[in-house]
């Protein structure tokens, strides 16, 4: 328009023909595509000039015409395209889409995906959460029937009859995507969806790209008020807006929802609309240009002209509109390309933002006869004018029943014909009208007209797999379900039923609002002739009709009738015999006739009998008489008729009454209960059997033995009011809830046992220990009389006596009768192999033939003379014999279980030769269990061998174990012997004396646990296992210190150890480094083991051994796996041959023991060793240090084998066999394992391996490996007092030697420690006081002439003819010398010819490798300079004299590699000032004893001997006062335990102290040994008191936190798991998500606090919290989103203090002025909660500025409250002013609060 206005400035008539001719251009543009045309301008391009003369002459003929048409056509579905914008009506609103009614009969439907961006990423996460949104409203609540909406078309589709539906869109982009931000105008109306709730107002979706929509609270408050039913605004919401004010050329816009501004809204010029932003629903004024008999063509906006059809005139000024009138008009539609607008005069669109109130006609479906036409329109239909005035129309279409019979000339105005009312079309306000025959005479035009139970007719449509869909008419189908194809289930429908065959059908039930139709071809309910009940208030009692049954309950049949009508048959009024299993008797589907005993059409119950009235009176009065003489709590005898799935159905002597007597009341033991059902028979009788009910003519009885004494003992209750609390009574559990079990007791009154008092120990799941039918005895401990209601508690703590021994012998006995009484019943039976069963008894001997070994381990034996008996002997009770098939043996009858025919016997020694041995009663013995059943156990005693039973459970509530409480085979038990003869079964009775004194089963056997099945370790063992040496394809699983673990592709598991990861490992590193969890790897099977978990017996994992194929050298690839030694099964003996001493490993360090002082590692998977701490190097600082903590696990280190050895560790959980070495450390390691590469050089020790190696004055190296006395030595008593004092550790290196003498006979090497012979200074420091050794020997040439004839005569050891004394003296010399060494010497005789060949090769290549390695590390011929030269310093001591071990003892700093230039300078160690060891009880006592025996001199001895008697007192007062200083250190409240043995001792005297168990875990962690924090969790945990919640809770989270650090995800989850069982799941939901949140895992603790809302939703200290938590991590939005959220799902009682609680964060962590203003907001609408304002008062003192907090208290005192509140806050305020005012201020508030008080006493008064 603006170009055409540039184009002629002046002229008005040129500028109104103008527009005319516009639209002609795209007229001809679409013409082109159409056929005729195409010819023409294929003619035309032969003669263009031609051509031109006929195109100018065609258009101007053509031109009127096609107006003409297009004026008089209406819209069509031909006419619209894709964009075209429409004005339409909401005419139904569904759960995902919207019917829209548009223009001229027009429909279309919007999915719910199309209203806005925002509503539809809103259904984006509803489907990702998978449940619905709290801030999600559904289109109903959204749009209403009858709201006029702006609307573009997004696409037309083609049905299969050529039709096309009309897909529309609401969406802003698509409907004001037409609009730019520079062309909006204030005063224009739009229509936008709510995009987001924000604090003061909503962003609105507009559509319109670069611009944000905002409307303030204070426009839409009236909106909300009169249109939105007083609720707020959601997201998706539709709104009519009004452009108030534009900001930054249309950035941002302030929009108005006020109705009334809204409705006065008129496009104008000024607002610069254009055909191609033109809106529909926009109201202008306009002009009538032409007045055609088809509508009118108007002008609007000064230079637009658009059509008004003839429905869319005002019916009240039809044929009165004149040219150049002037008319308001509201646009309908405008078409993309054409441009064409077209509009309505309809008063109810002239309002925008006003609902259509008109949606549906009154006469819809009737038919109408005589109905006047009004008009004819020759291409869109005819007009009609009804009786009541209002027109009505009817598409061309429906003039006729087919085109070729429509006549025109039939429908001139004034004719009359019959038509039918078929629909009303809100946008025209006319009703739909058909003239069709086929219309008007169908039975149903729409499923409003359809009532459940009427007779229809169809054709069969299509067959589904849920049943068969029907056609009734054109637009109504109906589903038969497969349930009602026929009277009888039928397989195949499809044979009886065909496409397009007609049926007749019965409507079951119809639901017009959703178009669902369900219908039945029962032949039965189609054909009945009784009443058909629709509705509950037409069942009138004794009413017969027909039904069908839905579903079928053990308390009757549920029967269906028609509009979801049903009712009851209860299990009495099935028949007129009792039905006790209807399942059996009744089928869903089935056709019944009923008839009607009561209904209630409030409640909309209704009782229904199958039994006809003519039926009940059948009923024997007799029978009805009979049954009533026998009395609730009557003994009687029954006769068994026949087994149910119930019970037993029985009849009562001698009147023959039918009852039931339940499988769970024929005893008190569950299990005997199973096993008398099942050897029953018709015809068994059974005596003293209880009534325990009796209603409606049905008779319940029992048999359970502790409900019939209760009877007879008066124990019995009958009304409610004899119940106390404190009482014992014995009842039946009648059915087990989530909460609870109900305990009914023989008058039929029950009580609520609840889950917390079912046990004294804690029970997760009610019905692993009790089940329906059980016996137990429950305390009464609360009684509500008025509600008719009692608390009961099962706990044993509760109703157990204190003679547990006399009840569980009781048990015993019962259980064991009822076994006997099972006998009998066998005994009687015709059988053999029930029979042979009966006779059976334990303890029987019996020859037995081999038959098969089962894959579980188990012999399976047969005696040959009865077929299908089952003798089995498990693994246990082979006794470790090796049997073949066929052998024959003896066994020993364990146990005889009758129901499966099987029979448990053994074949141990000790059972097959018993000694019989007359037993003691209340003797005490010993005894193996030997089998275990539920309620008892079989033992042999140790002394004889004779079986016992003794009972497992001590009472009926018995029911709860822990595993580690449950009996296992082979466990040793302590049992008193209560029968002096065998029982009946040939078992003696006994029951256990104390569980203390229970002793775990024999290692190497496998236990079995009661009631295991074997199968199941025979399944797991056949799980399938890979070949050695094949490759396999995994995924790392998990990352330990020395191996890998691995998921495989099949679902085993397999390890990698750290020794086969890479090929060249440095030192000091860790190969497990190299794999990351999740990475895939290529491995290679080299082993297999097997081994029992300790958590499930019965399950057995396989481990497969690796060998990762990509990181390993291709040497290792290339060989034969099946050939290596080191892959092959071989015993541990072997696989040590390949380990000698002196040999160099690498190994991996795994942990350090504290207790044991030494450190474990590994060298391959299967091989272990040991260093011991003072092996680790010669310095005391290494010793002393906490060099363990420097060490990580896993890391690699070299040292040579001391000596190897096999040891065999027995487990548990079953055998594993593990081969450990003796370690040491090479010397020349430093301070620390990771070592220098250059530092490697050893130290060129000589190499000793026999006495042939060592000459006398040879300089030795070595350590102190015992330290006994020595009775005949001239150093004895120098030496036994240095040693003890010197070296208190029992284990000690020495630095030098050298051997004085050599005795190759014996193998004894005589060392000497004086300086004179190793050049060295002193071992023994002077510190010590001793005696030089000169005086020794004055000492020694005093002696007696003897003593030294003695000393020479042992020097010479040829003299083998002298006395006897020195004889015998040589003979103890020689014992106490070779104690030391004897194993070694033994060891060293027995291989040194076997090994000698052997030592040599290794020899050989131990020196190639270290020449290699020298290599390497030395790359250069400096670098190998340099570490010759370091070797030889390191070798330094053997050459040179000096007191390098003095220094090294005295000052740690010096490396034993240094030199020392003056060795005498050194001093010595003073262990009084600068060390002190450890003094224990331990080191005291040993340092006695050489005292008294270290002088052979007989003066001295005597002398000596004198001295101890008097010093004698003063060593017991000196050991008396070390004791004492030892216990107060213990006392010392200061004192910290520093072992484990400390906290060990004082968890013990404190169980319940968490403090201290976090210590001990503490004490673990920090010494990195993971297992054992782990392990002292779980002792917390089962130590402390159940009573202790706070404390227990204490040890969950530090096992939570630990499993966080160290621990894998599922891990921390199975210990979270199992704390939220354990304690209040609250508390530990909210612990675990302060560990996320420490740990800085914020993702996990997102997804927590998810679950807590969904699980928590109603706590708000959940939405408090997570609040928290999002303010901390910086989303405010999220924070604000939440706030929202919280108010959904809390009551609204607690908003108020949400509220506070999130102004309070915001005041803490987020925006102070926010915080403000949701303060302000809570205070304006609840202006009276002091609380609020207190809290908000504190926060303004807090974070706000004086001027702040002194308006508020401004504000507080001159509100309206109560004087006692006033009170509080005027002095609130006067300690404000105090503190931070000045006097005037004080004295301000003090005149108000004296004006306060002398206004309130004025009121008063008055």
């Amino acid at each position: 328009m603006a170009s055409q206005e540039d184009s002629f400035p002046r002229g008005g008539s040129k500028k109104k023909a103008h527009p005319v001719k516009a639209p002609q251009q795209p007229i001809e543009h679409d013409n082109l595509f159409d056929i005729p045309t195409e010819e023409g301008s294929r003619k035309r391009k032969r003669n263009p000039e031609q051509a031109a003369k006929n195109k100018r002459s065609k258009t101007e003929k053509k031109e009127p015409s096609k107006s003409e048409a297009e004026q008089s056509g209406i819209l069509s579905i031909e006419v619209l395209s894709e964009g075209m914008r429409l004005l339409g009506c909401v005419k139904e609103v569904n759960n995902l889409e919207l019917v829209i009614s548009l223009p001229n009969d027009l429909w279309g439907y919007v999915q719910a995906t199309n209203i806005c961006d925002a509503y539809t990423k809103k259904l984006n996460e509803q489907v990702d959460r998978e449940e619905p949104l709290e801030d999600l409203a559904p289109l109903s609540k959204l749009f209403q029937p009858g709201m006029l909406v702006r609307c573009a078309v997004s696409s037309l589709k083609s049905t299969s009859k050529k039709n096309k539906s009309i897909k529309l869109s609401l969406n802003p982009k698509d409907v004001n995507g037409v609009l730019s931000p520079a062309a909006l105008k204030p005063g224009m109306l739009l229509t936008g969806t709510v995009d987001s709730v924000e604090d003061h107002g909503y962003l609105v979706d507009i559509g319109v790209g670069g611009t944000k929509a905002f409307l303030p609270w204070q426009k839409e408050q009236e909106y909300v008020k009169q249109k939105n039913k007083g609720t707020k605004l959601q997201v998706g919401q539709y709104l009519n807006c009004l452009i108030e004010e534009v900001k930054g050329n249309g950035g941002s816009v302030r929009l108005s929802t006020i109705q009334s501004e809204v409705s006065a809204a008129i496009a104008t010029e000024e607002q610069n609309w254009t055909l191609d932003n033109l809106l529909p629903g926009l109201v202008v004024k306009a002009q009538v240009q032409k007045v055609t008999p088809y509508g009118l063509s108007l002008s609007f906006l000064s230079s637009f002209t658009g059509l008004v059809d003839f429905m869319h005139l005002d019916s009240k000024k039809t044929g009165h509109y004149f040219q150049t009138q002037m008319v308001r008009a509201c646009i309908l539609s405008v078409h993309p390309r054409t441009k064409s607008v077209r509009l309505t005069l309809h008063s109810s669109f002239l309002q925008a933002g006003r609902p259509i109130t008109r949606l549906c006609h009154h006469l819809i479906g009737a038919v109408l006869n005589d109905v006047p036409v009004q008009s004819f329109y020759t291409k869109a239909g005819a007009t009609f004018r009804l009786k009541d005035g209002s027109l009505a129309y009817a598409r061309i279409r429906h003039l006729s029943q087919t085109e070729k019979s429509f006549k025109p000339e039939k429908f001139k105005p004034g004719n009359l014909h019959r038509c039918r009312v078929i629909d009303f079309s809100p946008m025209d306000d006319l009703a739909l009208l058909s003239l069709k025959t086929s219309i008007i005479e169908a039975p149903f035009l729409r499923y409003h007209d359809i009532q459940p139970g009427q007779i229809v007719k169809g054709k069969v449509f299509t067959l589904r797999s849920y049943g068969m869909i029907v056609k009734v008419t054109e637009q109504i189908k109906g589903l038969v379900p497969t349930l009602h194809l026929a009277d009888v289930q039928i397989r195949n429908p499809q044979k009886k039923y065909r496409v397009q065959d007609e049926v007749k059908c019965r409507v079951l039930m119809c639901d017009p609002e959703n178009k669902k139709l369900l219908m039945t071809l029962k032949k039965t309910l189609v054909e009945s002739s009784l009443p058909a009940l629709t509705n509950y208030k037409e069942a009138k009692p004794d009413l017969q009709t027909h039904g069908f049954i839905s579903s079928i309950k053990d308390c009757g049949c549920i029967v269906k009738f028609y509009n979801d009508v049903r009712g009851l048959v209860p299990q009495r009024e099935l028949g007129a015999q009792p039905i006790s299993a209807p399942e059996e008797v009744f089928y869903v589907g089935q056709v019944v006739k009923v008839t009607v005993l009561k209904s209630e059409p409030e409640q909309e119950r209704m009782l229904l009998s199958f039994r006809l009235s003519n039926d009940k009176e059948m009923e024997s009065t007799a029978q009805s008489q009979k049954k009533a003489m026998v009395k609730t709590g009557q003994l009687v005898d029954v006769k068994v008729k026949k087994k149910t799935e119930k019970g037993l159905e029985v009849s009562i002597l001698p009147d023959d009454i039918s009852a039931l007597l339940p499988t769970t009341h024929l005893s008190d033991n569950v299990t005997n209960s199973q096993l008398l059902c099942y050897w029953l028979q018709a015809g068994d009788i059974l005596h003293k059997v209880l009534c325990l009910s009796h209603s409606d003519g049905h008779i319940v009885l029992c048999r359970k033995p502790a409900l019939i004494s209760a009877v007879e003992s008066g124990q019995d209750p009958k009304v409610f009011s004899e119940f106390q609390p404190g009482m014992l009574l014995t009842g039946f559990v009648k059915s087990i809830k989530a909460y609870g079990i109900f305990v009914q007791f023989p008058s039929g009154l029950s009580g609520l046992a609840p889950k917390s008092a079912l046990s004294d120990k804690f029970v997760t799941t009610i019905s692993d220990h009790f089940v329906e039918g059980q016996t137990v005895v429950a305390k009464v401990t609360n009684v509500d009389e008025e509600k008719q209601r009692m608390l009961l508690s099962l706990r044993l703590s509760d109703v157990s006596q204190e003679d547990t021994t006399a009840s569980s012998l009781t048990l015993l006995s019962q259980c064991l009768e009822e076994l006997q009484g099972v006998r009998s019943l066998m005994s009687s039976r015709d059988s053999v192999l029930t029979q042979t069963l009966a006779e059976m008894t334990p303890g029987l001997l019996v020859d037995l033939v081999v038959q098969d070994m089962s894959s579980d381990g188990s012999l399976v034996f047969s005696n040959g003379s009865v077929p299908g008996l089952v003798l089995r002997a498990s693994k246990y009770h082979q006794g470790g014999k090796a049997v073949d098939p066929g052998q024959r043996t003896k066994a020993v009858i364990l146990h005889v279980d009758t129901q499966k025919s099987e029979v448990h016997v053994s074949l141990r020694q000790e059972l097959v030769n018993r000694k019989v041995k007359q037993l003691k009663k209340d003797t005490e013995h010993r005894a193996v269990i030997e089998h275990l059943e539920k309620t008892f156990a079989i033992a042999s005693l140790v002394e004889t061998g004779q079986l016992i039973a003794f009972p497992v459970a001590s009472h009926l509530n018995d029911t709860f174990r822990f595993d580690s409480e449950k009996l296992q085979v082979g466990q040793g038990v302590s049992v008193i012997i209560k029968s002096t003869k065998p029982c009946d079964i040939g078992l003696f009775l006994a029951v256990e004396s104390s569980v203390k004194k229970r002793t775990p089963a024999l290692p190497s056997v496998a236990p079995e646990s009661a009631g295991q099945d074997p199968g199941v370790v025979s399944e797991l063992l056949e799980k399938p296992t890979l070949p050695i040496g094949e490759m396999v394809t995994g995924t790392v699983k998990s990352i330990k210190a020395t191996h890998v673990i691995v998921t495989l592709e099949n679902g085993l598991t397999g390890y990698i150890h750290a020794s086969q990861i890479l090929d060249d490992v440095s030192h000091g590193t860790h190969p497990t480094t190299t794999l990351k969890v999740g990475n895939p790897v290529t491995a290679r099977v080299i082993g297999q083991r097997t081994w029992l978990t300790h958590k499930l017996a019965s399950s057995l994992i396989k481990s497969i051994i690796l060998f990762p194929i990509c990181l390993c050298a291709n040497s290792e690839l290339e060989k034969n796996i099946s050939s290596d030694p080191s892959t092959q099964s071989s015993s541990p003996t072997e696989k040590l041959k390949q380990y000698f001493p002196g040999q160099t490993v690498v190994c991996f360090m795994r942990k350090f023991n504290v207790i044991k002082k030494w450190l474990e590692v590994e060298i391959t998977s299967d091989i272990r060793g040991r260093i011991p701490q003072l092996l680790t190097s010669l310095s005391f600082k290494v010793w002393c240090s906490d060099w363990q903590s420097s060490l990580g696990a896993g890391i690699q280190i070299v040292c040579p084998i001391d000596r190897p050895r096999v040891s065999l560790s027995h487990r548990k959980n079953g055998t594993k066999s593990s081969l450990e070495l003796s370690l040491s450390l090479s010397l020349p390691l430093s301070l620390s394992f990771r070592t220098n590469p250059k530092m490697k050089s050893k130290i060129e020790d000589p190499e000793v391996t026999s006495m042939k190696d060592i000459k006398e004055g040879q300089l030795l190296r070595g350590y102190v490996e015992a330290i006994k006395k020595a009775q005949a030595q001239e150093e004895s008593l120098c030496l036994c007092s240095c040693l003890f004092s010197l070296f208190p550790l029992l284990l000690m290196l020495f630095h030098l030697s050298c051997p004085s003498r050599v005795n190759r006979k014996q193998n004894l090497l005589y060392l000497s420690f004086l300086p004179k012979d190793t050049g060295k200074p002193d071992v023994f420091p002077e510190s010590l006081g001793l005696p030089p050794r000169d005086q020794e020997r004055e000492l020694l040439s005093n002696q007696p002439k003897k003593k030294r004839k003695l000393e020479q005569e042992e020097e010479d050891h040829g003299a083998s003819e002298t006395k006897k004394k020195q004889q015998l003296k040589e003979k103890k010399e020689k014992k106490q010398l070779m104690k030391e060494k004897k194993e070694k010497q033994k060891q060293l005789m027995k291989e040194e010819k076997e090994k000698q060949k052997q030592l040599m090769k290794e020899k050989k290549k131990k020196q190639k490798q270290l020449v290699k390695e020298k290599e390497k590390q030395c790359q250069t011929k400096e670098e190998m300079h340099q570490a010759k030269q370091k070797q030889e310093d390191q070798s330094q001591p053997h050459r040179e004299p000096g007191a390098k071990q003095k220094q090294e003892l005295q000052t740690p700093s010096v490396r034993p590699g240094e030199k020392q230039t003056k060795p005498t300078e050194v001093p010595r160690l003073q262990l009084s000032s600068g060390f002190a060891w450890d003094v224990s009880l331990d080191t005291l006592a040993p340092a006695m004893p050489p005292r008294e025996d270290s002088s052979d001199s007989e003066d001295e001895e005597a002398s000596q001997l004198k001295k101890s008697k008097k010093g004698k007192e003063l060593e017991k007062q000196e050991a008396e006062k070390e004791l004492s200083r030892i216990e107060a250190a213990l006392m010392d409240p200061n004192w910290k335990p520093e072992t484990a043995d400390d906290f060990d001792r004082l968890v013990l005297s404190s169980p319940n102290s968490s403090i201290l168990w976090l210590q001990y875990m503490a004490f673990h962690l920090h010494a990195t040994e993971i297992e054992k924090a782990r392990a002292v969790a779980e002792r917390a945990l089962k130590s402390i008191s159940f009573r202790e919640e706070q404390e227990k809770l204490n040890v969950w989270v530090a096992l939570m936190n630990l499993e966080n650090m160290y621990g894998s995800k599922e891990t921390l989850t199975k210990v979270f798991e199992r704390a939220v069982q354990y304690c209040e799941p609250l508390k530990v939901y909210f612990q675990l998500a302060d560990i996320y949140t420490k740990s800085e895992k914020y993702q996990a603790a997102e997804e927590l606090y998810s679950r807590m809302l969904k699980r928590f939703r109603q706590e708000k200290t959940v939405w408090i919290r997570y609040g928290a938590f999002l303010l901390q991590r910086g989303q405010a939005d999220a924070n604000h989103r939440l706030l929202q959220r919280s108010f959904n799902c809390l009551p609204q009682k607690e908003h108020v203090d949400v509220i506070s609680k999130f102004a309070q964060l915001e005041f803490q962590l987020g925006d102070a002025e926010r915080a403000k203003a949701m303060f302000e907001t809570t205070l304006s609408s609840y202006p009276k909660r002091t609380d609020v304002w207190s809290v908000y008062i504190d926060m303004i003192i807090k974070y706000g500025s004086q001027k702040e907090a002194r308006d508020i208290f401004e504000r507080v005192v001159h509100l309206s409250l109560a004087p006692k509140r006033m009170k509080f806050f005027f002095k609130r305020y006067l300690d404000y002013e105090k503190q931070h005012g000045t006097a005037e201020t004080v004295q301000a508030v003090k005149e108000k609060a004296l004006a306060y008080v002398e206004a309130t006493g004025t009121l008063a008064e008055s």
